[in-house]
C-alpha cells in the first residue's frame, strides 16, 4: 500500500490521466473508429514535442527567469541548413544531422553569450537571437523547400505494429536524459543551481560552465527536432517551429517540473505531449472551429499549468 500511495503521488500521473481521458472521450463520440490510430499519430507528433521540451526542462531547471524562446528560430535554422547539405542524399543523413545539431549548439553557445556576458535576462537574450537566426533561416534557404533524403523520410515515418520507431528512439533518447539528470554530477549540479545557485556557487560548483552547458544541449535538442520534423513533414518549412514555443514550455509544466526550477521530471513529458495532441484531436473531432479550437486550447493549457505550479514537487 505504501509503495502504490508513493505511485499514486507521482506529479507526472495527472498528464497521462487526463491524456487517457481525452483519448477515451474522442473514441467515445467516434464509436471507437480511429482510436487506435490516434494514438499512434499521437505517439509521433507527441515525440517532437518531448524533444524540444527535454532541452526546455534542462533550462527551466537552473531556476527563475531561465528559459529559451529561441526553440522555434533553432528548428526552423538547423532543419533549413541540414536540408539543403543533405539535398536529398542518403548518403548525407549522418553529416546533415551533425550539421543541425552543430546549429544548435551555436545558438547555445550565443545565447548564454548574451546572458553571461553582455547581462541580458535570459527571457529578453533568447528572443532576441530567435529573430537573428530566423533571417538567417531565410535567407540561407530563400524559400526553397527541398525534400529530406528517402531513409530520413522512412524513419521519421516507419509505424512498426502501431509504434512508430520515431517514438521507440524518443523514448530511449528520454530514458539517457533522465539518468543523466539523476544519476550524474552534471544532471545534480543542475538541480542544486535551480535550488539556490549561490548555495551551488559556495559549495564549489561549476555553476557557469553548467549553465553553458545547459543552454547549449538546449539548442541542440531543437536542431535535432528541426531535423527530425523536416524529414517527417518532406522538407524544412519557415513556420514548422512556431507551435513548439508554447509547447516546449507547456509540456515541461504540465510534466510535473517546478517553474520555479530545482525540480525536474522527464516521465511526464510524454504524458502531457500527449495531452496536448489529444486535446486538439478530440477539439476537431467534436467539430469545433479553429478560433473556439485554439481559444479552449488556450484556456484549457493555462488551467492545467497553474493547477501544476502549484503542486508540491514530490519524487
Amino acid at each position: 500500500m505504501t509503495a502504490l500511495r508513493q505511485i499514486l503521488r507521482k506529479p507526472w500521473l495527472g498528464a497521462y490521466a487526463g491524456a487517457l481521458a481525452i483519448w477515451l472521450a474522442t473514441i467515445a463520440f467516434t464509436e471507437g473508429l480511429g482510436g487506435g490510430g490516434v494514438l499512434t499519430a499521437a505517439l509521433s507528433f507527441a515525440t517532437f514535442s518531448v524533444l524540444v521540451a527535454i532541452g526546455q526542462m534542462y533550462v527551466i531547471t537552473l531556476g527563475p527567469g531561465n528559459v529559451d524562446l529561441s526553440i522555434p528560430a533553432t528548428m526552423t535554422l538547423a532543419g533549413a541548413v541540414s536540408m539543403k547539405i543533405m539535398d536529398g542524399s542518403n548518403a548525407m543523413i549522418v553529416p546533415g544531422l551533425a550539421i543541425a545539431l552543430g546549429c544548435g549548439a551555436g545558438v547555445g553557445v550565443f545565447n548564454y553569450g548574451l546572458i553571461r556576458l553582455l547581462r541580458i535576462p535570459p527571457i529578453i537574450a533568447t528572443l532576441s537571437s530567435s529573430f537573428l537566426f530566423l533571417s538567417a533561416a531565410i535567407s540561407y534557404s530563400r524559400g526553397l523547400r527541398i525534400k529530406p533524403p528517402p531513409l530520413l523520410a522512412d524513419f521519421t515515418t516507419w509505424i512498426l505494429w502501431g509504434i512508430p520507431l520515431l517514438a521507440v528512439a524518443g523514448m530511449v533518447i528520454t530514458f539517457v536524459m533522465s539518468v543523466i539528470l539523476n544519476r550524474t554530477v552534471f544532471g545534480r549540479t543542475v538541480t542544486a543551481i535551480g535550488q539556490n545557485a549561490r548555495a551551488a556557487r559556495l559549495a564549489g560548483l561549476p555553476v557557469d560552465r553548467v549553465r553553458f552547458a545547459t543552454y547549449v544541449m538546449c539548442g541542440m535538442f531543437a536542431g535535432l527536432t528541426g531535423y527530425l520534423v523536416s524529414g517527417f513533414s518532406g522538407g524544412a518549412a519557415l513556420n514548422m517551429g512556431a507551435e513548439y514555443l508554447l509547447a516546449s514550455i507547456a509540456v515541461v509544466v504540465i510534466g510535473g517540473t517546478s517553474v520555479a526550477g530545482g525540480f525536474a521530471n522527464l516521465p511526464g513529458l510524454w504524458g502531457a505531449a500527449m495531452l496536448l495532441f489529444l486535446l486538439v484531436t478530440m477539439l476537431n473531432t467534436y467539430g469545433f472551429g479553429a478560433g473556439i479550437r485554439m481559444v479552449l486550447t488556450g484556456m484549457i493549457i493555462i488551467a492545467v499549468i497553474t493547477i501544476a505550479s502549484g503542486r508540491k514537487p514530490s519524487g
